[in-house]
Formats: C-alpha cells, structure tokens, sequence
C-alpha cells in the first residue's frame, strides 16, 4: 500500500500535504525561462505567484496513483463534500483493486485529464532534474521576482510596461509624479553607480533604528526623534473628482507658533536655535533657521533643516493625499499650507544645484499639482529650465501643446524660447524617424522665430552671457538694440531678466548658435518688410505686462538672483519679508490669530529706555500700545520718531572716535617741553 493511501485512511485531509500540479493548475510540461513552472492565472491583473518545485518527501507516483489523483480532481470539481469523502474512501480501497477497472475510469473521462500526464516516464525523470536546480535558480532570483510584481502592482491596468512600450508616459496625466524620481539617489546611481553613492551606507543600515517609511526625504540617523508635533490633514470636499486637503494647528502648536513669532520679531536667530531645541520638528522655524545658515554659507545644514521639515509634514499626511495622482489640492491662502509649498521649493532648489535636474522637476510638476490654477509660486517660470536640464524634451513640448490654449504660456518669455529649444534638441536625436526630426526642425523654427518678434529684448543679453559676438547686422539693428530694453515695461524686464540668468548655460552649445543665427536674420527681414506680426507683438507688449502679479515677486524673491531681486519694486523692497512666509497673499484665510500682548504704561526714563535701545531684541512697538483708532496715528508717528532719534544716537556713538595720547617713542629724548 502506498503512502498515499496510509495518510487517507489515518483521516488526513488532502489540504494537510503538499499540493499537486494538477490542483495548482499548472501545466508540468510547461516550464518558465528561469526553469521554475509558473501558474495560470485568470485574474485580470496577471499577479501570477511564481513557486518553486521543490523536491517532493514522496518517492514518484504509480500508475495506480496518478489515476487515483485523477479521480480526486474529478471530485474535487463537482463541489460536494461529502461526495469527495466517499470517493476519497473508493479511492483508498481501489488501492488494491485490478489495474485494468482503472484504466477504464481513465479512458471514460479523457478530458479532465491534463495532457502532460500521457507523457512517458523517461520525460518526467527529465522534469525531475529540473526542478532540482530550478529551485536554486529561484533563490537567486528573489528580488527580481518581487520587483516584477511591484511594478505589476503600480501598473493599473494589470499590463508589464513591456507590452505596452512607450504608451505609458502618454496614457497618464500630465502632472503624474513617479515615487522612484522623488529619490535623489537613484538619479545619482544612474550617474555614478551604485557603489559610488551608497559606499558604506549598507552595512550601517541594518543597525538603525525603525524609522518611518516615506517618499519625500529619507530620514536621517543625525535628526531628533520624531514625535507628534501638533500637525494634521484634514479633507475639506471633494469635486469633480479633485480632492481639497489642508493642515491644521493643533492648541499646542499655536502656542509653540506664537513663541516662534516672538522670537522672529526678536531678529536673533538663537532664539529660533532654542526653540527648536524644545521642539525639533516645528516647521516654520525649520524653514527660518535655514535661511539663516544659507546666508552664513552652511549649504549642507540648510538643506538638511528642510529635508526634516518635509519629513514632519509628510508625516501628517491624510490616508487618501496622495503625492502622484495630480488630484489633490492644497490652498495656498491657508497660512497652514504654505510651509509645505515654501519646503517643497527650496528642497528643489538644493537638489537643482547639486546636480538632480530631473528629481528637481519631479518636485516642481509636484509642487504645481497642488494648485495648477493659481501657481501661488508661479513654478512656471521654472519648470521649462529642469526640464531642458533633465531633457525631458518630450515633456515641456505636451506641456506647451496642452496648456497653451487656456493659460497662454507663449506670452511668457521662458516658454517662448525654451519650447523651441526642446524642439530643436529633439530633432537632434537620431534614433528618432527622420519624419518626426523634420517636423521638430519645422515646428523649432517657426517657434523661434515668433519668440524673437514677440521678446526682441532677450537676444542681446542671451548672447552677452554666452559671450558670443554678433554679426554686425544684428548689432546695429534698432529691433534688437538698447532700445527694445528701454522701452518694455519693468514687469516684462524682470521676466526677461530672469529667463537669461537662469537659462543662459543651456544656449551655449555651438549647434544651438548655429541654429539661432539665421532664424535671427529671418526675423530682420521680416522686420524690414514691415510684416503684420511685427505690429501685433509691439502691441501686445504695451497693453500687456503693466504689473506683475504677486506670485511672480513671491517666485523672484525665492529664486534669489540678485540682478532680478534689485529690480523689485518699492511696493516689495518696503515690507519684511520672512523666510517662512514670503509675501503672504492679500485674501488670507486665517483660521485663527495671534493673541495682542498685554499692554502696560512704561514708567522708564528717556536714559534707561535709550540703554536698553541698543539691545537687538528691543521693541518699542510691543511697549507702546494704543487701543483707540484715533490714537493708532500718533503712536505710530510717536514710534518712528523715536526709531529716528534712536538711529541717530547710535550712529553718533559709532562715529565716537577718541583720541589717543601722544607717544612717547624716545623718553631719553631732549625734547623741549613747556
């Protein structure tokens, strides 16, 4: 009697023992390439588990057996249990029964049975062998496996990226955002290698302590533990299948805010150090601290001081935010919201100088999904230079053919010449067809040629940066002279300004000035003829570009250029601006405010209030305070008279200079004294 048989009669059920093939649906004669027989499986998703064959306890299966598996499969597929005891208990005595009543039950249902199992013995011998170094192979291979099934799973119409080939990047929305290109590292392995930027960071992180997983930044052995720190997320609705998301102060986050404000007004930054030392994850005095160890030229703490005030608001995320849906909102005029914009931006501007162009623009279509509408940090002005920087040509081009219709990007300088540019670099690419490179070339031209019309003032200073020399053609044109730079309005210089300073590298190319110089001489005749467009473009440019919105000064103000920061107007340069809250927006929606401080009568004399001016936390606003409307002019006046006075006596006392006694150089001298 066989060891099957012995297990049925002890009342083991078949779930106790290994499954067969035949129960598994899998085909034994067909095999997977890596040597590992693979299921078939009817779901949609194709989330096939892949199992190894391993070696089976039992010694190989009789005729008698396979029939009798056979016959249990048969059963099995009728659904009754306890028709399948009773056939189980058949089968068991059938052990023992003559070889040819089993044949005739084979020959009776010959389509239930698998096909592979009229295979002679001599093949499964065969199989046998395989299995066995299969099973290493499948060892070996872990990884691998479980990556295919990752990527199976992101996919959500169940296909490999494979069968669908370069379909995917079309297919999904504009501002999708990838989790693996929200990784620095994985564009600098794909620059240096593995080894080269991990080094000895391996062994080390078995060491370290459970932190949790997130996808904007990694956190860091050298950071504070983290702890609640009175931040949440809130889902506001939901429209139109847009969801509307927002943080949320808690009590005890107010008071650690109102302490923050206290010691922004202070103008020390120890202050912000100490309270940061109390509360390590807050974030407004995160993003301050930053700026300050900016200026103090301490890149490396800068960019860690926002990496950890991402990982804080990351950690409040709601269930359903998600980062790369492109569905989810975020209103820039909650006071709550602007951190995580403001973190958002600066952490793309670290990654942009340390040479991550395209995680730098992973981040900003991120940053634009939040509120594509208003673009309260006008990332528009940025997103066309990582994109040529990245060279996700492809990517700037659908923007352009998208948007162009209900946000008029062609009347931004930075679009105007970077389209064309990633037209031009498209057709530069010889694995393309030579149709589609005749068709960027024809589409790059007439770009090119339309944004010289319509930005005339952009050429000269384009080509001073590249210190390239025109010909003298097109520097003694009027067009593009000094006075197309006289003339444009100051909104329109610092669009212009901020396109040059930014993009200028990218038109170094000799190929690129090659291109550019006789689309340039195309334009002058069209000049000289007097062409219609020529007309409209000087029109355009004087109805249009009065004013820049506030978003812009915000994003001038952010991108800290100094050639377009000193043409900020007064309206800017007159107000503080803070690190943690640039230009804040006009129509606010405050959930809840700051508390006045208390005021009391100051019984100090005129010396002792002067001593105590000379500190840098003195303020006498928060002495002085006046609760009648018709008293808010005269302390205000009264205030900056004595800010005026106080300015005065300190200057004076800098410019004390006290003379020192003569020197006696030869005291043995005969000098003649009275």
């Amino acid at each position: 009697m066989s060891r099957r048989a012995l297990r049925r009669l002890r009342g083991e059920q078949r779930g106790q023992e290994g499954p067969g093939l035949g129960q598994l649906g899998i085909d034994p004669g067909l095999e997977h390439p890596w040597g590992t027989p693979f299921l078939h499986c009817p779901c949609s998703l194709s989330l096939c588990l892949q199992i190894p064959a391993e070696e089976s306890e039992d010694e190989p299966l009789t005729g008698e057996e396979q029939a009798d598996t056979r016959l249990s499969e048969q059963d099995t597929a009728g659904g009754n249990k306890e028709g399948n005891k009773e056939r189980n208990k058949e089968g068991a005595v059938a052990e023992d029964t003559d070889d040819g009543q089993r044949e005739e039950e084979e020959a009776e249902q010959p389509d239930q049975m698998p096909a592979s199992s009229n295979k002679p013995r001599k093949k499964k011998k065969k199989r046998k062998t395989k299995k066995t170094s299969a099973g290493d192979t499948v060892e070996d291979n872990d990884l691998e496996d479980i990556d295919s099934l990752l990527e199976r799973l992101e996919d959500p119409s169940g296909l490999s990226p494979q069968s669908q080939g370069g379909l995917i990047a079309d297919n999904r929305p504009l501002l999708y955002v990838e989790h693996r290109n929200l990784n620095p590292e994985n564009e600098l392995k794909r620059y240096f290698g593995a080894r080269a930027v991990l080094g000895d960071q391996r062994p080390r992180q078995r060491q370290r302590q459970y932190v949790r997983s997130t996808w904007l930044t990694a956190p860091k052995n050298t950071w504070p533990r983290y702890s609640k720190t009175g931040i949440a997320m809130r889902l506001l609705d939901t429209r139109r299948g847009v969801q509307h998301f927002t943080f949320e102060h808690h009590r005890e986050y107010q008071q650690v805010q109102f302490k923050f404000l206290d010691a922004v007004e202070s103008m020390d930054p120890n202050n912000i150090v100490l309270l940061l030392q109390m509360n390590p994850y807050h974030v407004d005095s995160l993003l301050q601290l930053s700026d300050v160890c900016r200026m103090q030229e301490d890149q490396e703490m800068a960019r860690d001081l926002i990496e950890r005030a991402l990982y804080s608001l990351e950690c409040a995320f709601h269930p359903v935010f998600s980062l790369t849906s492109g569905t989810c909102r975020l209103d820039y005029r909650r006071p709550e919201n602007r951190a995580f914009f403001l973190a958002l931006f600066k952490h793309l501007m670290f990654l942009e100088k340390r040479g991550c162009p395209r995680t730098a623009l992973e981040f900003c279509k991120l940053i634009l999904s939040l509120d594509p509408e208003n673009d309260p940090l006008c990332v528009l002005l940025l997103i066309d230079f990582l994109s040529l920087r990245a060279r996700e040509y492809t990517f700037l081009t659908r923007l352009f053919q998208e948007w162009e219709s209900h946000r008029n990007l062609s009347q931004l300088p930075n679009f105007a010449f970077s389209v064309p540019l990633a037209y031009f670099f498209l057709s530069q690419q010889e694995e393309r067809p030579e149709l589609e490179r005749s068709q960027a070339r024809e589409r790059a031209a007439r770009l090119i040629q339309l944004a010289l019309i319509m930005f005339p003032s952009v050429l000269m200073p384009l080509l001073d940066h590249c210190s390239v020399q025109p010909d003298a053609r097109v520097a003694s044109h009027p067009f593009f002279g000094l006075n197309a730079q006289i003339s444009q309005s100051p909104a329109l210089n610092q669009l212009t300004s901020l396109y040059v300073g930014r993009t200028h590298a990218l038109w170094k190319d000799p190929a690129v000035m090659a291109w550019l110089e006789p689309q340039t001489h195309e334009v002058l005749q069209m000049v000289e003829a007097r062409d219609p467009l020529v007309q409209e473009a000087e029109h355009k440019r004087k109805i249009r570009y009065q004013s820049a919105p506030r978003n812009i000064y915000r994003h001038v103000i952010l991108s800290e250029m100094k050639e377009v920061t000193a043409a900020l107007p007064l309206e800017v340069t007159s107000q503080p601006v803070m690190g943690f809250d640039p230009l804040p927006p006009l129509d606010s929606i405050v959930s809840y405010t700051r508390p006045e401080r208390t005021s009391h009568p100051s019984s100090e004399s005129t010396l002792s209030l002067f001593f105590r001016s000379l500190l840098p936390n003195f303020n006498l606003q928060g002495d002085i305070r006046h609760d009648a409307d018709d008293e808010a002019g005269a302390g205000q006046d009264l205030n900056q008279g004595v800010n005026r006075l106080m300015a005065a006596m300190r200057d004076m006392l800098a410019n004390i200079q006290f003379q020192e006694p003569p020197r006696d150089d030869n005291p043995e001298g005969d000098g003649d004294w009275d």
